[in-house]
């Protein structure tokens, strides 16, 4: 028993020694540690503590294609329209990347001595093309996929041309389509157009008649368009609407077009002789629409007989058109 109780009270004497020891430890490790913390964290001299380093600024806004980041006025753009190797759907067609690029920035130097604001040379590229044949996906009209159109943003953007994407719909619904090339719509240089002519109801086939669409689908798209400019930190963006009948855009008053990322273009598309053709301008800007537009207007170099000239097309009134593109 009395072995017992000595091995007992060794024992406890032994833990009682390690437990000072781990004590003191401890006490070590805290010490080093306040240390530590002191050196990673200065106090200021009234033993405030350091004040939270500042949020990183965002990155600034990317220039447009001749500076700044809002579109008009200040600047008009000078455009080829059409669809790459199709001569067919436009003078863009008729040449290749480095051709239209040279094209366009002739094109534009043809309005600097009319334009008392600087000219800037761009592409109006249709993107979804209308097919008289359904499709796979039956909707009438033919989508060009981002790798088909991205060499001629690429191209456009390291030439200070400015490029629009144009849809022609079919079946399909506006914002459907252009959510198809949110990759090029990220880019400082490329804007979106809506070619209401082209947009289909549910048995309508094209030519058979003049296509129409409702101001609401305009709406989401251009929503849809904003909100990826401020996402994406962008200059403002080139929204374009073409029409060249008052039927074309059901309830016009309604658009919206108080987005600031947004330069909302009505862009007039009637071809003819000068009288039928500002006929059709006269039409569209006395009918009823939102405030806030700006315009455009296209030369057709076959069907108008004759074609405006650039001092003709700068003149037009009541106002003078900032997006003029060639056909």
């Amino acid at each position: 028993m009395l072995t017992s109780g000595l091995s007992r009270a060794s024992t406890l004497r032994h833990l009682s020694r390690r437990g000072v020891a781990a004590t003191a430890l401890l006490a070590v490790a805290a010490l080093l540690s306040a240390c530590t913390a002191s050196q990673a964290e200065p106090r200021r001299p009234d033993g405030a503590a350091p004040p939270t380093p500042a949020a990183a600024a965002p990155p600034p806004v990317a220039q447009l294609p001749g500076g700044g980041t809002q579109l008009f006025p200040g600047r008009r753009m000078v455009a080829l329209y059409g669809h790459p190797d199709t001569p067919g759907l436009g003078v863009l067609g008729e040449q290749g990347i480095a051709q239209s690029i040279a094209r366009a920035k002739d094109l534009a130097a043809d309005f600097d001595p009319v334009s008392t604001e600087p000219v800037i040379p761009a592409f109006e590229l249709i993107a979804t093309v209308a097919d008289s044949a359904a499709g796979a996906d039956g909707d009438y009209s033919a989508e060009s996929t981002v790798a088909d159109l991205k060499p001629w943003v690429d191209e456009a953007a390291k030439n200070g041309v400015y490029v629009v994407l144009d849809l022609q719909p079919g079946r399909a619904d506006f914002l459907s389509q252009a959510q198809l090339y949110a990759p090029l719509l990220a880019r400082p240089n490329v804007g979106l157009a809506l070619d209401p002519e082209w947009r289909l109801g549910p048995n309508q086939r094209h030519r058979a008649q003049i296509g129409t669409v409702t101001a609401a689908e305009i709406n989401k798209t251009s929503a849809w368009l904003a909100a990826l400019t401020e996402q994406k930190n962008l200059p403002q963006k080139v929204f374009m609407i073409h029409q060249f009948r008052t039927s074309m855009i059901s309830d016009r008053q309604t658009l919206v077009t108080s987005h600031p990322e947004l330069a909302t273009v009505l862009h007039a598309d009637g071809f003819g002789d000068p009288g039928t053709k500002m006929g059709t301008w006269n039409t569209l800007h006395t009918a009823p629409g939102p405030k806030g537009l700006w315009w455009g207007w296209k030369n057709f170099l076959d069907e108008d007989t004759p074609m405006f000239t650039p001092q003709q097309t700068v003149k037009v009134g009541p106002t003078s058109p900032v997006f003029v593109s060639y056909q």
